[in-house]
Parts: structure tokens; C-alpha cells; sequence
């Protein structure tokens, strides 16, 4: 194929130089020291095919090498990485990041027409302070509400782990633990997250990632305002261990007069008492799926009455706010009857007389080392009775009797029924 004078392959001044590439947290690793490899115009960007110095280091432990992708004229137009091309602010993919912000970003993509608008838009690049993006990105609004409820708020260092190991797919893999690659099974084939391309994702058209995440999005919960107007109070929950009191003011003190803040260490949660129901509504509707504080993305919810709890309370009894009582639920176990109680059935399980007290158990301590035991008969009694009447026979006085062992009772083990067959 013919090529121009004017083409990027003998202009040179169009080649980029730069120091250092621009990365999200995510690629960049969680290694705060790591080790760069820099390649002047090693290679040509996948979107302008313009050659730009290419980066290549390792994130982590473990994980694979990375490299830019698309040069920085490129990264700057649409505010993405220069590998993983996803946003810079929020993390997602340009197709949600502008369905989000009501944008249509045309980029055109024919040679001669791509070659003039990257022009342009470096020379933009070049008036601009460097701070914010330009083009439609720039112009559009700060934020949006299914962005900010999307948004990542932690790096995915999962993203960059190795690739599978095709080998040790097929069986044939005989590197072991050396391996470089991870020995898992792969998703489905027919996945579409399985069939990704730069182009689309940079152009923000076809993308797999972004179709699963605004499904996500349509499908999202809603906080419901309350019917009790008297309710001005807000749950916020997973509160962890380091924000404190004022931070959670800080944020919901711009929203109306606050009366009260309670935080509940132990569960890690707190509840923001507003003066007004306006400012709690509003304040509901700014921060629910869109809180986040030190990293930390809070839930928050709406508090509930002391009504509402004493009807949970009520109806966890079976008994509802009408005081109608609630049939059981068929097929769950009832209640277990109480044992029954027969009058004719005597409970005297140790044959005690009627006017007999209680016997006690008279545990004597073992003899001191050398003094004999007493024989059988002769000793302390082992039970003696509370009554005041009975006489005590005196310790060591007591005339030898037979000692009786229930164990060897002739009525008991059928010995009575032996004597008799052998009559």
C-alpha cells in the first residue's frame, strides 16, 4: 500500500516522547517500588497508529507483565489508561462512562480524518492546563448518579494475574509450580466477556464489559421515602473502624440542620438525626449507593420509627397491628405438649415413708497414711436421718449387720427365676 509524505511513518514530529505513562491504580500494581523498562517509540498506538515510547513492568508478585497500549494523545482525549482504557475517575468503560454523562463522543476513524482530529485535539491538549479532559468530556457535567453508584472505589489487582495456561489445558503442561501461567480451568467459550477488542472498547461501541454493567445498573435498588413524615433519621452502615464523627458530619451537615449524630461502634454503624424531613429526603436521595468516605462506600438507609419496631415486634408474636391474631404457617412443627401428669401414678421413686425426712449423704474423708480402715459395718453410717426422734448410734459402736448391695439382690439379673427352675 502507498503511503503519504504527511503519514506518521515519516513524520516524525508526530512520534511521542514521554518520561512516564499514565496508569490507573489498578495496573499500576499495589507495589509502591517498582521497576520500569522504557522502549523510545517501541511501539505504534493501537487507536492512531502513531509509533509513542512504550512502558513495560511487572504490578505484582505473581502476575503478569504489562504494557501501555495506546499512546498519551490518546489516553488524554478520552481520560483512560494507557492499557487497561478504562477511566481514569471512576474506573469503568468509556461506553458506560458516557452513557452515564449523556455524551456522544465521535472520534472518527478513517486515516486521513484521524490523523487532522488528533492534531487538533493535541493542540487543544497544549492550551489546557492538564487538569481537566478536553473535547465533549470536558464540557460534559461533573458527576452522574449511576456513575458514582458504579463506581470502583478500591484497585482490582485480580485483573492483573497471569494468563491460563493452555498447555496444562490439553494435559501437556510440564513445567509444574514453575509455570507462569495459572493452571485453571477456563469460563465458557461462548462468555461474552471472553471476546473483548481495544478498538471497540476505546470507541466505546460493542462492548462486553459495559453491556453487563449498565444491566447492572437498570437493575439497581431504589431507596423508598417512608410514609411517617415524622421520620428524619438515616441508617448509615460499614462504617468500619477509622471514620469518626466529624467526617460523617463534613459530609451531611450541606444537606440541613443536623440535631443529632450517634455512632454504634460495636456494629459499625451510625444514625444522623436531621431537623427537618426536607433536609433528611434530600440528604437520602444525594448519598444512597453513592457515600463514599476514606475508600469506604457506606449504605445508607432510612431509620425507622419506634411504631414500626413495636409492629415488627408484634407481629413476630403473631398478633398484628389490629390485634388480630395470625394463622400458623403450614407445614412448620408446633409447639411440644407438656409430659403429661397421672394422679394415680405414685412419684415416691425412692420408697421413702410419708413422714420420713430426706436422707443425707455422709461422705467421710479418707484415713490419714497408716491408720487401718474400719471394717464393713463398723464405720460411720453413710446415710442418717434428719429426723430429731432417731437416735445416732455412737461412731465405731455399731453391731455388724449384713451390708445389702442392690447389685447382688437374688430379685434382680433373674436369680429369682433360676432358684425356681432348679427346684
Amino acid at each position: 500500500m502507498a503511503t503519504s509524505l504527511g503519514a506518521n511513518i515519516y513524520n516524525r514530529q508526530n512520534w511521542e516522547d514521554a518520561d512516564f505513562p499514565i496508569l490507573c491504580q489498578t495496573c499500576l500494581g499495589e507495589n509502591p517500588y517498582i521497576r520500569m523498562t522504557k522502549e523510545k517509540y517501541g511501539k505504534e498506538c493501537k487507536i492512531c497508529a502513531r509509533p509513542f515510547t512504550v512502558f513495560r513492568w511487572c504490578p505484582g508478585t505473581r502476575m503478569r507483565f504489562k504494557k501501555t497500549e495506546v499512546c498519551q494523545t490518546c489516553s488524554k482525549m478520552k481520560n483512560v489508561c494507557q492499557t487497561c482504557l478504562l477511566d481514569l475517575e471512576y474506573g469503568l468503560p468509556i461506553q458506560v462512562r458516557d452513557t452515564g454523562l449523556s455524551i456522544k463522543d465521535d472520534v472518527p476513524k478513517s486515516d486521513v480524518n484521524k490523523e487532522y482530529y488528533t492534531q487538533n485535539m493535541e493542540r487543544e491538549i497544549g492550551n489546557s492546563d492538564g487538569t481537566r479532559p478536553v473535547g465533549l468530556l470536558g464540557k460534559a457535567p461533573s458527576s452522574s448518579d449511576m456513575l458514582l453508584k458504579l463506581a470502583r472505589t478500591t484497585p482490582y489487582y485480580k485483573r492483573n494475574r497471569p494468563h491460563i495456561c493452555s498447555f496444562w489445558v490439553k494435559g501437556e503442561c510440564k513445567r509444574g509450580e514453575e509455570c507462569p501461567y495459572r493452571h485453571e480451568k477456563p469460563t465458557d467459550p461462548d462468555d461474552p466477556l471472553a471476546d473483548q477488542n481495544i478498538k471497540d472498547r476505546y470507541y466505546g461501541i460493542n462492548d462486553p464489559v459495559a453491556d453487563k454493567l449498565l444491566k447492572r445498573a437498570s437493575t439497581m435498588p431504589r431507596l423508598d421515602t417512608p410514609e411517617d413524615k415524622s421520620i428524619t433519621t438515616l441508617y448509615v452502615g460499614g462504617l468500619g473502624d477509622s471514620i469518626t464523627d466529624s467526617e460523617l458530619r463534613n459530609h451531611f451537615y450541606q444537606f440541613g440542620e443536623i440535631r443529632t449524630t450517634t455512632i454504634v461502634q460495636r456494629q459499625q454503624c451510625a444514625f444522623i438525626q436531621f431537623a427537618t424531613r426536607q433536609a433528611a429526603e434530600l440528604a437520602a436521595e444525594k448519598s444512597f449507593n453513592k457515600l463514599i468516605i476514606k475508600g469506604r462506600r457506606l449504605n445508607v438507609k432510612w431509620g425507622r420509627s419506634q411504631g414500626a419496631r413495636g409492629k415488627e415486634g408484634r407481629e413476630r408474636e403473631g398478633v398484628t397491628e389490629m390485634g388480630m391474631k395470625l394463622e400458623p404457617v403450614p407445614g412448620l412443627p408446633g409447639a411440644l405438649p407438656l409430659p403429661p401428669v397421672d394422679e394415680d401414678v405414685p412419684t415416691n421413686y425412692f420408697n421413702l415413708g410419708p413422714n420420713s425426712a430426706p436422707p443425707v449423704m455422709n461422705i467421710s474423708l479418707p484415713p490419714p497414711p497408716g491408720v487401718a480402715m474400719p471394717p464393713p459395718g463398723f464405720g460411720p453410717p453413710m446415710f442418717h436421718s434428719m429426723d430429731p426422734m432417731a437416735i445416732p448410734h455412737p461412731m465405731g459402736m455399731r453391731p455388724p449387720g449384713h451390708v445389702h448391695y442392690p447389685s447382688q439382690d437374688p430379685q434382680r439379673m433373674g436369680a429369682h427365676a433360676s432358684r425356681h427352675g432348679g427346684s
